[in-house]
């Protein structure tokens, strides 16, 4: 379209009508005139494009990046497992980020009401998702209150992760610093950073297990408090709010990974982790296993499917280049994860060189034990101590609340679309509400036993949910919405029709990856374990109870949706997968004919 077919548009209308119904500059042709009127409240926008940039990228990038990359890539082949890695970013994980990043700029809707202008049978989708991010909510900020307990306990002198003097030390510790020597590390010798880990923070040895988790830790209690009552004060006026946070939250993780990085490369021995990070076993590409960790990693790291990417896009201006943002924070994404690995390996290579150990029987814990126990026992070597473990807890902390800033913000822009009437005026009350049943939700996992908790919601109540509900939302915008229709929608936002390789993945290649995902989890079920405590069976039932308790919501929406619809089957089966109501920036108009003399 030329810019001089262009200028006869009517300025005042949006933009979806505006590319429907052209002007005419030939009198004999009747002139249509559009007058939208809907008085509809002006949606909020970034303030700048940066904040929205700074805050998908810093909901990507959390502390999955610092600890799940690194130690699934050297479990995987090394440098090898880059690879599978790629091919599974570039044919699943981008298209994804892609697609739910257009589909929220274009509806400028949240999780649930966007559905009304896709395909309104499964609408039950976004209300399975705020389930699923509350349950995130509910032990994801538990790992920050762990970090917060560090950093408060890093103002002293001497660390106290660093000697076996302290009340809740037991006769196994040994101490292994740098300064000492002829002392021998033994298979039943446990470190000081582990016992603080273990005794003092998490007390987990104060319970059993799940069927008896024991007190609340009132420490921890306060820790997590103090957390979320940051987080309320920065998302509880919306997204200019926050958008100015993150130039904070989101920027001093990499100031801090760039010192840390620095440091580590100095030590004696970080050349042997970087050795055993990188090098590759081509042998274990043949693994299944691999394949199933690399598609499972770039979906969690770049997370489509909580409800995110499409509140954060519903704030962009409709003709924002989400195309470019999708390639530019996903690569960001990525980059920052291949980063971390030699921030970690590093300081491992250091450890296995003081201990005189292999790399791999330092490395051996994974998940957050790998920041609070490994890594803070590396700290405690290093000269400036004090200083380290101040950044790298405080660092720890931020990746944190980005991600949890992103995932209530996700529960709050999808309910206040769907209620305007009675939240948008009431946003900070429901905000605080929201913030108060995250915290209740949380008790649990602040319990001597919490950490069985939050290991509990890790593996099973929002990883196979999430796929799930993912794979149900690329099959209703590809499928029943119409790929053909969706890329319609991005050629009036960005002006450029999107090529054949975008269509493809849309359609089959992404649903293929997330059956893949699934498929996978079902035919080899993780063996959860933490620390000493293997989970009984019944543990397992509760876990994929808590998962299907939040994907029910698909198929329970859809029978009241049928049952409430009027008109014969047929008919209420093709209203209810075929659009019915405009989206929001093109939504109650009227046309009004002139006919020129």
């Amino acid at each position: 379209m030329s810019k001089k077919d262009s200028s006869c548009y009517l300025p005042s209308l949006s933009h979806t009508i505006t590319a429907l119904f052209p002007c005419s500059s030939n009198p004999s042709v009747p002139l249509m005139v559009v007058q939208q009127t809907s008085l509809e409240r002006p949606r909020e926008t970034w303030s700048k494009k940066m904040d929205f940039l700074l805050s998908v990228i810093g909901y990507a990038v959390d502390l999955g990046n610092v600890w799940r990359f690194p130690y699934i890539c050297y479990q995987n082949g090394g440098g090898a497992f880059l690879l599978p890695y790629l091919l599974m970013a570039v044919f699943g994980g981008v298209p994804l980020f892609y697609m739910e990043l257009a589909l929220g700029q274009f509806h400028r809707s949240g999780c649930i009401s966007i559905w009304k202008h896709i395909c309104p049978i499964f609408k039950g989708i976004g209300f399975a998702i705020c389930i699923i991010a509350l349950y995130i909510a509910f032990y994801y900020n538990t790992i920050m209150a762990w970090a917060l307990y560090y950093l408060l306990s890093s103002f002293r002198p001497t660390l106290p992760w660093t000697t076996c003097t302290n009340s809740w030390n037991t006769a196994n510790c040994n101490r292994y610093m740098s300064s000492d020597h002829n002392v021998s590390w033994s298979n039943s010798s446990t470190s000081p950073a582990e016992e603080f880990y273990t005794r003092q923070v998490l007390q987990v040895h104060l319970s059993p297990g799940l069927h008896q988790l024991g007190s609340v830790s009132w420490q921890l209690a306060l820790c997590l408090l103090f957390i979320f009552t940051i987080v309320y004060f920065s998302i509880w006026k919306g997204v200019k709010m926050s958008g100015k946070v993150v130039w904070v939250t989101a920027t001093f993780p990499y100031l801090v990974l760039l010192v840390l990085l620095i440091r580590g490369a100095t030590l004696p021995g970080a050349w042997r982790g970087v050795v055993f990070y990188l090098k590759p076993d081509w042998e274990k590409l043949l693994s299944t296993t691999v394949w199933i960790d690399a598609a499972a990693q770039i979906f969690f790291s770049l997370g489509p499917g909580f409800g995110v990417l499409l509140a954060f896009a519903s704030y962009n201006p409709f003709h924002n280049n989400c195309y470019k943002d999708a390639l530019l924070t996903s690569s960001v994404n990525c980059l920052t994860s291949f980063l971390s690995g030699f921030v970690i390996f590093t300081v491992l290579g250091y450890m296995a060189e003081m201990r005189q150990q292999d790399v791999d029987a330092v490395a051996k814990d994974a998940g957050p034990s790998l920041l609070f126990i490994i890594y803070a026992e590396a700290i405690a070597n290093m000269p400036a101590a004090t200083f380290f473990a101040i950044i790298f807890f405080l660092m720890i902390i931020m990746l944190g609340l980005d991600s949890t800033f992103a995932g209530l913000e996700g529960v709050i822009t999808a309910m206040l679309d769907e209620f305007p009437h009675i939240l948008v005026k009431r946003r900070e009350w429901f905000v605080f509400g929201l913030v108060c049943v995250c915290y209740l939700g949380a008790l649990s996992t602040l319990t001597y036993g919490g950490a069985f908790v939050v290991k509990l919601f890790e593996e099973y109540a929002t990883g196979p949910a999430v796929i799930t509900v993912v794979l149900l939302e690329v099959i209703a915008v590809s499928w029943f919405y119409g790929t053909n229709r969706f890329c319609n929608d991005i050629q009036v936002m960005l002006g450029f029709y999107p090529g054949f390789f975008w269509k493809v993945c849309w359609v089959a290649i992404c649903p293929c990856f997330l059956l893949f995902i699934i498929i996978s989890f079902l035919a080899f079920p993780p063996e959860v374990r933490l620390f000493d405590y293997h989970y009984p069976p019944w543990t397992t039932v509760l876990g994929y109870c808590i998962g299907v308790s939040s994907f029910i919501c698909v198929p329970a929406y859809m029978v009241y949706h049928l049952l409430n619809a009027r008109g014969t089957f047929k008919q209420v089966l093709y209203i209810s997968t075929t659009i019915n109501v405009m989206p929001n920036n093109v939504k109650m108009f009227k046309c009004v004919f002139f006919v020129a003399r």
